[in-house]
């Protein structure tokens, strides 16, 4: 075995030891529970306000980085920085690789920097609900040539929401690509850590997930990832496709 391969089994020795690390876990969700709800808003890329934990940040880049898409949808648009994320990425594996945002309300103020952005050119937004047939319609037109996709969603987080976009949008993703889901930590916080929203316990994006996965077969939840963050706002969100 070379160097390489070492480190490479070392990782995933490490990775493995992570996921089974049950202080460690704990520590990690005690940490998350206790930072300000609004800490993700710290951070920003390339100069847009990105609004994720810092490390699926980093897994993000890795997901795209191998599996080199050449369209990557994301549902919600808040500020625009993972948009900005995606084309950057894209920029750097050259081609014609596109990203799509949609959210039913793009504001004017985000629009106008997102669009005056450098990496605009490989950006293109629908202003709309991620599940309007309508919207829909659009985005099975967008990606119809396309022949790698990834998808990430992140717009509102109801479970009948999260649901229906699982099942409009993954079939848009290619095998041996990622379906991402963010907020699935939803299910793992306190019931009154969201008393504004219509969103908690039992009604989230985790349970459309595991709702989502009783009946489809193309994807399996890539634990590994959330081994080896240990902070993120996804577990049991990073879906592989596994199926044609």
């Amino acid at each position: 075995m070379d160097q390489t391969d070492a480190f490479k089994k070392e990782v995933k020795e490490n990775i493995i030891r992570q996921g089974v690390n049950q202080p460690a876990l704990i520590a990690t969700m005690n940490w998350i529970k206790s930072i300000d709800k609004k800490y993700t808003y710290n951070f920003t890329w390339l100069g847009r306000p990105i609004i994720q934990f810092p490390q699926d940040i980093v897994a993000l880049q890795e997901l795209i980085w191998n599996v080199k898409p050449d369209l990557i949808i994301e549902t919600g648009i808040a500020h625009g920085g993972s948009l900005i994320f995606s084309a950057s990425m894209l920029e750097l594996l050259g081609g014609n690789g596109h990203v799509l945002g949609i959210d039913i309300d793009i504001r004017e103020h985000n629009r106008i920097e997102i669009e005056r952005h450098p990496l605009f050119k490989r950006i293109t937004m629908i202003q709309g609900s991620s599940i309007n047939p309508d919207v829909v319609q659009k985005v099975n037109a967008l990606a119809k040539d396309r022949k790698k996709i990834l998808v990430v969603l992140d717009s509102f987080h109801t479970h009948d929401h999260v649901l229906k976009e699982l099942e409009l949008y993954s079939p848009l993703v290619s095998s041996g690509s990622y379906l991402i889901v963010f907020d699935t930590i939803i299910e793992d916080l306190p019931d009154d850590y969201f008393p504004d929203r219509p969103w908690g316990k039992g009604n989230n994006p985790k349970t459309a997930v595991w709702e989502f996965l009783k009946k489809n077969d193309r994807f399996v939840i890539a634990k590994e990832i959330e081994n080896k963050l240990l902070i993120t706002v996804a577990p049991d969100g990073y879906l592989k496709c596994v199926k044609d």
